[in-house]
């Protein structure tokens, strides 16, 4: 599996390498934990004007956390990948009928009581809620619970979130609209707008976690999750911060949002198919398919993780050849993946 985006000329990519062996995807997919620690490293590669401190800055992913159509546990999201199962299904959160793209990655259900208080669960914005159940998935399985309080330890001034979303409280934000052309102002939700900022959902984190280093959203459409996690993972490398917790959430499927992306004629039509409409690189593509959920990574220097006996994860590097295209040929894609194994 290979993830990419570009920032300033930087081509951020993580690996998965498959077992060499057969066997069916469940078999090979029978603990991710373990398959990433023991295939995937992080090269943070250092700047030429540091070459001497490339091996103590090299930063490194230390667990993961993410809410899914695919599933929220990442046994079951990696095994459904593996699978070649399909998170795309028609909407059922709302009456699409109306509409002309009646699908969507929805997230179907999910159970946040176990990571938030009922009475928050039932008032924040679904985006909100998809970043702090994630985000306390990768903290536990980083070894950093937070209910059974083993990130005591932690230096919490000098751990940060960086979690961005691309839309933010959407929903938050709309039910105050129609509240406030039905309803008036004085029905309006007083929360709508702290609820409607891309930032909130990892400012919420924060408090609950008692994280105070650097804290702030990004928001850069489709390479929002990108921008984070090398903005996050510079923090560390410079020392700004021991641990960042980095990644992006979105909940944009309700009717503005789906019908927003159908005005501007983003969206794919294949109603009857929905399974198989995307399909970006076909000659009869016909739009993008809307998602939903959250992904989370904390990152810490690998030194560090060594030192205390943590396992490393997936990474990235670049191969500094434009801000936008990346390098025609195999050469650099050879060389990335050189340095990431």
């Amino acid at each position: 599996m290979l993830l990419q985006g570009m920032h300033k000329g930087c081509l951020l990519q993580t690996r998965r390498v498959l077992p060499s062996q057969g066997g069916a995807p469940s078999a090979a997919a029978s603990s991710i934990r373990a398959s990433f620690s023991s295939r995937i490293v992080l090269r943070a590669v250092a700047s030429q004007h540091a070459q001497g401190e490339e091996q103590p800055r090299r930063v490194v992913v230390t667990g993961m956390g993410v809410v899914s159509p695919l599933g929220h546990e990442l046994d079951e999201f990696y095994n459904n990948l593996l699978a070649g199962k399909s998170g795309i299904s028609l909407i059922e959160n709302f009456d699409a009928g109306d509409l002309s793209t009646r699908f969507a990655g929805e997230i179907k259900e999910l159970d946040a009581s176990p990571y938030i208080i009922k009475k928050l669960e039932k008032r924040v914005d679904a985006c909100i809620k998809y970043i702090m159940v994630s985000g306390k998935k990768a903290l536990q399985d980083a070894g950093l619970d937070p209910e059974q309080d083993t990130i005591k330890d932690l230096d919490k001034a000098r751990c940060g979130i960086l979690i961005g979303s691309a839309m933010g409280g959407m929903t938050s934000f709309s039910n105050a609209v129609e509240a406030l052309f039905t309803a008036g102002y004085r029905k309006m939700n007083p929360f709508c707008i702290p609820f409607a900022i891309n930032n909130m959902g990892g400012a919420m984190l924060a408090m609950d976690v008692g994280f105070m280093g650097p804290n702030y959203s990004i928001s850069t459409a489709c390479a929002t999750g990108n921008y984070c996690i090398h903005t996050a993972a510079e923090h560390v490398r410079r020392g700004d911060a021991d641990l960042m917790l980095a990644g992006a959430a979105d909940a944009a499927i309700i009717p503005s949002g789906m019908a927003g992306f159908i005005a501007c004629k983003a969206l794919s039509k294949r109603n009857e198919d929905p399974t198989r409409a995307s399909r970006p690189w076909d000659v009869d593509r016909d739009g993008f398919v809307m998602g939903e959920g959250a992904g989370k990574w904390p990152m810490r220097l690998r030194l560090a993780c060594v030192h205390i006996g943590l396992p490393v994860l997936p990474g990235h590097t670049w191969d500094s050849h434009h801000t936008k295209l990346c390098l025609h040929g195999f050469l650099r894609l050879f060389a990335a993946f050189g340095a990431l194994l």
